[in-house]
């Protein structure tokens, strides 16, 4: 059986890791690549940080910060946000990323996912998809089965089991675009892994959302990291039995020191779940 990964997330603004709630009320969590080292020390299996304000303020990545980070890192290291052009990727992986994740940009311009992946392999590809279930959605699906729902949605673009839309811009702008759907798109275009945010559950300790992780699991062939609402191992747990995820990404319970991170691989070990060492 193939071994889970624990994730630790540094959302970046303005060189800074910060943390809220469903993307909004951000508050100031430490220096980036301070926590990176702590988390790697800690016992994460790769770190993955997200300058979350590039894409909205049109911006590139700040790369001091990604390669004060690199430097202290000798586990796997996925940077994101702000990434629009191959030439920009290049530079980041110049800075000392192994990977680069894209969210925006690759909705705006689905060919870049294949021009990365030429160039550096699938592997080194994520796409981030930032999941909302959607309340016009859930409005048409609630028409007792007339007829409205499938011509709402086709109108939106959402497809007709979809229920979460993506959106981009650090969670600003939403694109109509059916969540599940656009993972399966990604992977043919050439992504080798889907960084997974419910953006419902973002930041609220509340638990993954385990039917949206499921839905695009079951939906690609590739990797899929599942993100927003851990606030417990129990929640790790289900969002890899009940989510069938690949990976979990968490944030504020390791930034705030409510677990180390080889305590909850342990736990996890000890609840059935094959994990990466240490553990």
């Amino acid at each position: 059986m193939l071994t889970k990964r624990i994730i630790a997330c540094l959302d970046v603004d303005a060189g800074r890791v910060v943390k809220g709630v469903k993307f909004q009320n951000l508050r100031d969590a430490g220096d980036p690549a301070e926590l990176a080292h702590a988390h790697s020390e800690s016992g994460a299996d790769e770190i993955v940080l997200l300058d979350i304000s590039a894409a909205h303020q049109r911006r590139a990545t700040l790369l001091d910060t990604v390669r004060r980070t690199a430097r202290q890192l000798f586990i796997p290291f996925t940077v994101g946000g702000g990434i629009r052009t191959l030439e920009e990727a290049a530079a980041v992986f110049s800075a000392g990323a192994d990977k680069i994740s894209i969210n925006s940009a690759a909705i705006e311009n689905p060919s870049l996912i294949t021009q990365i992946a030429e160039r550096f392999g699938s592997q080194a590809v994520i796409v981030a998809i930032d999941a909302k279930r959607s309340p016009r959605q859930a409005s048409v699906a609630n028409d007792g089965g007339k007829g409205t729902a499938s011509a709402a949605q086709a109108a939106l673009g959402i497809a007709s089991e979809g229920k979460w839309e993506a959106f981009v811009q650090g969670g600003r702008l939403a694109t109509s675009r059916d969540a599940v759907g656009w993972a399966r798109e990604a992977e043919s275009r050439g992504a080798g892994e889907i960084l997974l945010t419910s953006m419902d559950r973002d930041g609220t300790a509340a638990g993954f959302d385990c039917e949206l992780t499921k839905g695009v699991c079951d939906a690609v062939r590739i990797p899929v990291i599942a993100s927003g609402g851990a606030g417990s191992a129990a929640h790790f747990t289900e969002v890899f039995r009940k989510g069938h995820a690949d990976a979990a990404l968490a944030a504020s319970i390791f930034h705030y020191g409510f677990h180390r991170i080889s305590d909850l691989k342990q736990k996890l070990a000890a609840d059935g779940i094959p994990m990466r060492w240490p553990c």
